[in-house]
C-alpha cells in the first residue's frame, strides 16, 4: 500500500495563533458567530476537508484565497458551509407546537384575520436541512383542515446562510428514523415512502413542500429584504451561537420584521434576560413583541 506524503505533510499543518485569531474576527463580522480558541482544533478538522478539495497544502494558501477580493466571492459560503452547525430535529420542542396551535393562532387569526382575511406569514429562520419549516407546515396544514375546512392560507419562509443545508431542505428527502417524531396521522397524509423499500427513505409530500419559500440569508445583513412583516418567528437554537452585542443587535431585527401583535419562539436554552430588546415573554422561549 502507497502512502501519499503530500496528505501527511498536509494534516500535519495546524493554523497558528494568529491566523485562526484573524480568522475567527473574519467569521464574527461576517455572519455573527462566536468562535473562542476552545474551537481551533474544531476549525483545523473542519478546514481540512476544503484544503483537500482545492488541493492546498496548508493553511496559508487557503487564507490568502479566503482573504482576496476575488476569492472571497468565490469561497466565502464554503467556508461558512463548512464551519456552521446544523442540528435539527422534526417536531423538535414539541410544546411551541401545541402553544401555537392552541394559543397564538387564534388570536392572531380571530383578532387580525391573518390567515383568512390575507396569507399567515410565518419565518423559520435557520431553517437548517428543513425539519423545522416542514414542521410548521403540517401542523399549520393540519390546524387549517381542522378548524377552517382548509379555508386558511398561510406560506412558510425558510432561510438559512448554508447553501448546503438549504439544497437539501429544498430536496426534502430524509432518511425513515429521522421522521420518528412525527405524529403517525400526519405521517399518513404529509410523507411518501420510496418505492424502493430499501433505501428506508421519506419525501415530504408536494402539496407540504409547496406551501416553503426557501432563500438564503445572512443574521448580518442590514436589509433582510422583507417587503411584508410575518405574523410569526422560530429562530431557535440560533443565537446561542452568537455573543450578547450580536444577539441583541439581531432580535431587534426581528422586532421590525414581526407584526405588532406577532410571536418569536427561540431554543430550550437560549433566553432574551438582560438584552435590551422590545420583547415579552407569555410562556417558556416564547415572546411576544411589548405593546
Amino acid at each position: 500500500m502507497e502512502i501519499d506524503t503530500k496528505e501527511i505533510i498536509s494534516e500535519r499543518k495546524f493554523l497558528t495563533e494568529s491566523d485562526f485569531l484573524h480568522l475567527s474576527e473574519f467569521i464574527h463580522s461576517e455572519v455573527g458567530i462566536k468562535m473562542p480558541a476552545s474551537k481551533k482544533t474544531m476549525v483545523e478538522a473542519r478546514l481540512q476537508r476544503r484544503l483537500r478539495i482545492l488541493g492546498m497544502s496548508d493553511f496559508s494558501q487557503y487564507l490568502n484565497l479566503v482573504f482576496s477580493p476575488k476569492g472571497f466571492e468565490s469561497e466565502i459560503i464554503h467556508l461558512i458551509d463548512v464551519l456552521t452547525t446544523n442540528k435539527t430535529d422534526f417536531f423538535r420542542e414539541p410544546q411551541h407546537f401545541n402553544y401555537l396551535t392552541g394559543t397564538a393562532m387564534p388570536e392572531i387569526i380571530n383578532g387580525y384575520g391573518a390567515g383568512t382575511k390575507r396569507a399567515f406569514l410565518a419565518w423559520s429562520a435557520g431553517c437548517s436541512t428543513g425539519e423545522e419549516p416542514y414542521t410548521l407546515a403540517m401542523v399549520l396544514s393540519d390546524f387549517a383542515e381542522k378548524n377552517y375546512n382548509n379555508a386558511f392560507q398561510f406560506v412558510i419562509l425558510a432561510t438559512d446562510i448554508s447553501t448546503r443545508v438549504l439544497e437539501k431542505a429544498k430536496k426534502a428527502i430524509y432518511e425513515e428514523e429521522r421522521v420518528a417524531p412525527v405524529p403517525p396521522n400526519m405521517k399518513k397524509k404529509y410523507l411518501l415512502k420510496s418505492k424502493d423499500k430499501s433505501k428506508k427513505l421519506i419525501r415530504i409530500a408536494p402539496e407540504v413542500r409547496s406551501l416553503l419559500r426557501f432563500r438564503r440569508l445572512n443574521f448580518m445583513d442590514d436589509d433582510f429584504g422583507f417587503k411584508q412583516q410575518v405574523d410569526i418567528i422560530f429562530c431557535r437554537n440560533v443565537v446561542i451561537y452568537f455573543d450578547k452585542q450580536t444577539q441583541e443587535k439581531l432580535l431587534n431585527k426581528f422586532s421590525r420584521c414581526l407584526q405588532p401583535y406577532g410571536y418569536l419562539f427561540m431554543g430550550h436554552s437560549e433566553t432574551l434576560s438582560g438584552l435590551n430588546v422590545p420583547f415579552i415573554q407569555v410562556a417558556p422561549t416564547i415572546y411576544k413583541l411589548a405593546q
